[in-house]
């Protein structure tokens, strides 16, 4: 699917700055987009999962995204969306935390064979001549258009300062960069972000001639009106160490019934028929549906293992829905729950096996790898099994004939195991 598609349909997309041309643009080439994630803690949060989902989304439909790690810019504080100044940060500081975030982008995204990259601002902004800075690039902002800016109107109330409002000159020079540099002529981010993203399209339509877009996401709040990210214990952190895997996939478990639907969308990759039959499903079966979004969003995550063991000692403690029941999703929750195999299997369409499965998707659509490019290093590291012998061609292609009663069993190092199954 177009990946414009894929995002409208997932709920991703609040506002778009020409849909038309976006959308095009990804029929036309391999379309280069980026988000920008502020490096002022060492872990992400669930609360920036939407905009790392939408980056995923793209690259796994063959287009390049960028992470753009804010490590100029968090020396002095996006006031987007905040009601007070942010607390500054040194440089020191801003990069450590910028290097402990590369290892979290790498579970969702990979970034061999130049499919995304992870760049840093500081490297084009920390040595900015001011001088020249404004001579070059400030003559082409109007303070009055920059005025009316959502962003900085919240602010004007209880007072901003100047060196928050640099930040929308700041970033429109980033998406000037980047598409100068890097070919990017789409930028992403939340709703609050839209005053900085026309900024920056207007920048690069003066600048380097060229057209570029916008695309915004919505602000996620849950049914009962709280920021999308907060548990009653804080932030739902991406470090494992910040808030463990458990907690994680109770976070997900203890979604409200009326935002099921909207997070399966946003937070697995599960397909849209999938999502809809589970959002579709009544209580207490939507239960069932609630597991399945938990253990995805934590399969995803911290890894099909650290998964299973949540999902085991969730059920321990405040038993499962319904075992008798099972519903029709490719996720591998079913047959984790169900114990149907030595192993726990999922479950793949008979039309993708007769086409031809390759041995990379079979062994992301298992929840072994978390993408192809993790696939191809398992391969090459020699630590990929099927049917107990490694197996050492990345471009194999597996077909009907490779599986034994409808079933193939694979394995991922020494002790990881799972079971593809014909549907």
């Amino acid at each position: 699917m177009n990946p414009f598609d894929v995002l409208k349909e997932r709920g991703f997309i609040y506002q778009a700055t020409d849909e038309k041309a976006s959308r095009e643009s990804f029929e036309r080439k391999r379309v280069t987009a980026y988000i920008g994630f502020d490096p002022t803690a060492d872990s992400l949060h669930a609360g920036s999962l939407v905009p790392i989902m939408a980056l995923a989304h793209l690259q796994r439909n063959g287009h390049r995204p960028i992470a753009l790690l804010g490590g100029g810019t968090g020396l002095v504080g996006d006031p987007s969306g905040k009601t007070e100044t942010r607390k500054l940060l040194g440089i020191e500081v801003i990069k450590k935390n910028a290097e402990a975030l590369k290892e979290q982008f790498s579970r969702y995204i990979t970034f061999d064979e130049d499919r995304a990259l992870l760049l840093n601002n500081a490297d084009w902004l920390v040595n900015l001549k001011y001088i020249e800075f404004l001579r070059d690039i400030g003559k082409h902002f109007s303070v009055n258009k920059m005025l009316t800016a959502e962003s900085i109107k919240q602010r004007l109330e209880k007072g901003l300062t100047f060196i928050e409002f640099n930040y929308m000159a700041l970033q429109a020079y980033d998406f000037y960069i980047l598409n100068r540099d890097y070919d990017c002529d789409l930028q992403m981010g939340g709703q609050d972000q839209w005053g900085n993203i026309v900024a920056g399209i207007d920048l690069i339509r003066r600048m380097n001639g060229k057209e570029a877009y916008g695309i915004t996401f919505p602000l996620i709040m849950s049914a009962g009106g709280e920021k999308f990210g907060k548990s009653v214990k804080g932030a739902v952190w991406l470090d494992s160490d910040r808030t463990s895997p458990y907690d994680y996939y109770q976070f997900f478990r203890n979604t409200m019934d009326s935002d099921v639907g909207r997070y399966l969308g946003y937070f697995t990759f599960l397909p849209m028929d999938e999502v809809k039959e589970l959002s579709g499903l009544k209580p207490p079966m939507l239960n069932r549906a609630k597991e399945i979004l938990a253990f995805e969003a934590a399969r995803i995550t911290h890894g099909i293992e650290a998964a299973r063991k949540a999902y085991a000692a969730s059920t321990e403690k405040f038993g499962e829905a319904d075992p008798n029941q099972t519903v029709s999703t490719s996720s591998a929750i079913n047959e984790v729950v169900s114990g149907a195999s030595d192993h726990p299997a999922v479950k793949i369409g008979k039309g993708r096996i007769e086409q031809g499965l390759s041995v990379l998707e079979a062994f992301v659509s298992s929840g072994l790898c978390g993408s192809r490019g993790e696939a191809r290093r398992l391969i090459r590291q020699g630590g990929a099994y099927i049917e107990g012998k490694r197996i050492d061609d990345e471009n194999l292609t597996l077909k009907k004939e490779d599986f034994t009663e409808g079933e193939l069993n694979l394995r991922a190092g020494k002790k990881r195991y799972m079971k593809i199954r014909v549907e």
